[in-house]
């Protein structure tokens, strides 16, 4: 099987009801970045933070994954699949998707302040965190999310997994957000290279393929092209 990596950002769950933050002029639900999306925005305000996530939380539960989401965890029956997603949600998993990396983290999980390395499951019957919630090792318990300013762990492994792929695809990301951003330079010279996004991406790559559509309309034309390619 060809090795397909998926690139895959805000636009990948707008379908599914996930505001995008390019879409939301500078504010994300009306909070600034910089309040909700920060070191100093939680050290400044940690109560703001843990409810803004509590609600990103009891969204994501009542958010469902969309056809692209369904359409690209079918690809495994045809290629060996890795996505990296941006996205903080866990639509990829729920849709069936079995290898993802994330990038900037994962909504269902906690970290403590003490070590943002480990992660604790959120249980989605309690899916808010207080104040006072405590990790093992006597943290604070607060988003397991890679917040502006912060490093992204996971970076070198999906670097690997770009420079080792057949076909790369990218869905639905400004790629305005680096590193991830820069995963594109790490595809082969040559290679199948899909750009899938509504808006106009300004862009570069030798070889890309656009497809300006929507995530499920989308995913549903790469399919059917990637079929051509096994």
């Amino acid at each position: 099987m060809k090795n397909l990596v998926i690139l895959t950002g805000a636009g990948m769950s707008a379908e599914s009801g996930i505001a995008t933050f390019r879409d939301s002029n500078g504010l994300w639900n009306n909070y600034r970045i910089e309040d909700v999306a920060t070191p100093e925005g939680f050290k400044a305000n940690p109560q703001l933070v843990l409810d803004f996530y509590n609600h990103r939380r009891r969204e994501l539960l009542n958010a469902q994954p969309n056809e692209g989401h369904k359409g690209i965890a079918g690809l495994e029956k045809y290629f060996k699949v890795c996505i990296i997603t941006q996205n903080v949600d866990n639509l990829h998993e729920r849709a069936g998707s079995t290898h993802v990396i994330h990038l900037h983290g994962e909504l269902m999980k906690s970290c403590s302040v003490k070590d943002t390395n480990k992660s604790y499951p959120i249980s989605p019957e309690n899916p808010d965190l207080h104040i006072g919630d405590k990790a093992p090792n006597g943290g604070q318990l607060r988003p397991f999310i890679v917040w502006f300013g912060e490093a992204v762990p996971k970076i070198e492994e999906a670097v690997q997994y770009v420079e080792s792929s057949n076909i790369f695809v990218i869905i639905g990301t400004s790629l305005n957000v680096y590193p991830a951003a820069g995963l594109l330079n790490y595809a082969r010279n040559g290679q199948p290279v899909f750009l899938i996004d509504p808006k106009e991406v300004n862009t570069y790559g030798k070889n890309m393929e656009f497809i300006k559509k929507g995530a499920s309309e989308g995913v549903k034309l790469l399919t059917e092209r990637l079929k051509k390619m096994i």
